[in-house]
């Protein structure tokens, strides 16, 4: 499929539009009379957003590439803003433009194989456990269960199969992770900026409403950019320095691996500012999963002795405490702590409430939904602090088991795919550096509830789409070789270019 839609489909939908809008004018017209200025200002922008529409629905690739921009910036924006306005929204309404360009052309009209994805089926299966938790006797509000579902389930729902038919080649690989880093080196700077400055006045009237709780400990500001919070910020910025740092290691011209480099520096520099215990994880974990997927066990030894040490340094010795980060990275061995024995606490008292609810207690109904329509319910008063809280909590232990098998499920599947079949050095450098990220992230959610937060649910989506589409990538980087390209055959009868050997055979050496 290209990156357009047929003329057909968008002549149907522009009818649509052109009807729709005739019988919207009474309608403007009452408002203008009734609202005034407001109104009318607001109108200005019609045909922008027509313009807009038109083009999206177009070409639903763009729609993947927005949404993706989108998960940067509206929160950050939403501070500048006056009003609640619901521009979280708005990420449901061009995804579901997306799924309407695509229908629209017709099923006669395209190929839909690519949907004949692994992924697809666990979206689908989630979604429709998502979907039975209506019927929960527990559950509060449908409200409440619209707006929780949307980042638990229905955006991988949407977006997967958009990406699976539209935002799957190498070019849009190489997209996806200038997307991707030019935004974390800003979210860093911005972080940066918070650090040595100070927040401007939108954050800092965030901060008064609220934020200082969780953002100001002992008098020193968690960092948090234009993220959601400083949870978010920590552990994205953390795991966007993994896999830069991961490419930066694979083969490639010298200057796109000091481009890289200095993407992951400024990452982690944003990690340790942010004040995020759990995000100091994802680089721990990530990099053993680096080590055991570039099948270098000398590596993956060595690791595991760097990584004892580094422990035992932090647990029994008091090395390093001037350091900014250092001292809550041994709260967090600590198993004293306040904050770990209060989520403790929290998780018994879970335990007894869900003991007799195995489907848990409705989505919507933890956390700041579950303060919003249901405030004086149990579940709303009682913190989850974590992601597979929160799913347990909201769907029980079924809910948590399933969720959990299919991320394991698509991790160890794409993993197999990988170590398998994946033989170009670059390909699959990028796609061990994604998969190390994968895995990292959800050790992170552990301690805080990031799966479900933007931009890491966006990462996440593409990434697993990018990782299960790896071996149709290298085929059409080779098919694109120039034709004096020689191919050599190694082991198991595979034809890879003389070039790529050599690439891994360096890099092998180097990592040895």
């Amino acid at each position: 499929m290209g990156n357009a839609i047929g003329d057909t489909g968008a002549k149907r939908f522009f009818i649509l539009v052109a009807i729709a809008l005739l019988l919207s004018w009474p309608v403007i017209g009452h408002l203008i009379a009734t609202k005034g200025i407001v109104i009318a200002g607001m109108l200005l922008f019609l045909p922008g957003i027509i313009a807009a529409v038109i083009f999206l629905f177009k070409n639903p690739k763009y729609s993947v590439i927005v949404v993706f921009v989108l998960s940067f910036t509206t929160i950050g924006l939403l501070r500048y803003l006056p009003g609640q306005l619901p521009l979280g929204l708005l990420v449901d309404a061009i995804l579901a433009m997306g799924m309407m360009s695509l229908f629209f052309v017709g099923w006669k009209n395209l190929d839909w194989t690519p949907t004949k994805s692994f992924l697809m089926y666990v979206s689908l299966i989630w979604m429709g456990y998502i979907v039975m938790e209506i019927g929960n006797p527990e559950m509060k509000s449908p409200v409440a269960w619209f707006y929780a579902m949307r980042g638990m389930a229905f955006y991988q729902l949407l977006m997967v199969p958009l990406a699976l038919m539209t935002f799957r080649r190498l070019k849009d690989l190489d997209t996806f992770l200038k997307i991707w880093f030019v935004f974390s080196i800003l979210a860093s700077l911005k972080g940066l900026q918070q650090e040595i400055l100070g927040p401007d006045f939108a954050e800092q009237a965030w901060l008064d409403g609220g934020g200082h709780v969780t953002h100001i400990l002992f008098g020193k500001l968690r960092v948090f950019s234009f993220y959601s919070d400083a949870g978010q910020f920590g552990a994205s910025q953390a795991q966007t320095g993994l896999v830069a740092m991961i490419i930066a290691l694979g083969p490639g011209t010298k200057k796109k691996r000091m481009l890289f480099a200095v993407a992951s520096l400024l990452s982690f520099a944003g990690m340790m500012i942010s004040g995020t215990r759990g995000a100091m994880g994802v680089p721990g974990i990530g990099m053993f999963a680096y080590f055991l997927l570039s099948k270098n066990f000398k590596v993956l030894a060595a690791g595991i002795i760097f990584a004892i040490l580094a422990f035992s340094v932090i647990k029994f010795t008091m090395i390093g405490q001037g350091l900014p980060l250092v001292p809550r990275m041994r709260t967090a061995l600590d198993p004293n702590d306040k904050s770990l024995l209060v989520r403790k606490a929290n998780q018994a008292k879970l335990a007894v409430y869900l003991a007799k609810r195995p489907i848990g207690g409705g989505i919507g109904t933890a956390g700041a939904w579950g303060l919003r329509f249901s405030p004086n319910t149990f579940l709303a008063q009682t913190p989850t602090d974590s992601w597979f809280v929160k799913i347990w909590a909201e769907t029980g232990v079924v809910g948590f088991l399933l969720h959990t098998f299919i991320l394991f499920f698509i991790l160890i599947k794409t993993g197999f795919i990988l170590w398998y079949k994946v033989k170009d050095p670059e390909i699959k450098y990028i796609m061990m550096a994604l998969s190390s990220g994968f895995l990292g992230i959800i050790v992170a959610s552990y301690g805080n509830g990031i799966l479900g937060q933007m931009p890491s649910l966006t990462i996440l989506i593409l990434t697993w789409v990018f990782l299960s589409v790896s071996d149709e990538l290298e085929k059409e980087k080779w098919q694109n070789l120039p034709e004096n390209d020689n191919l050599i055959t190694i082991g198991n009868g595979v034809l890879l270019p003389k070039k790529a050997v050599n690439d891994e055979a360096k890099t092998n050496i180097l990592l040895t």
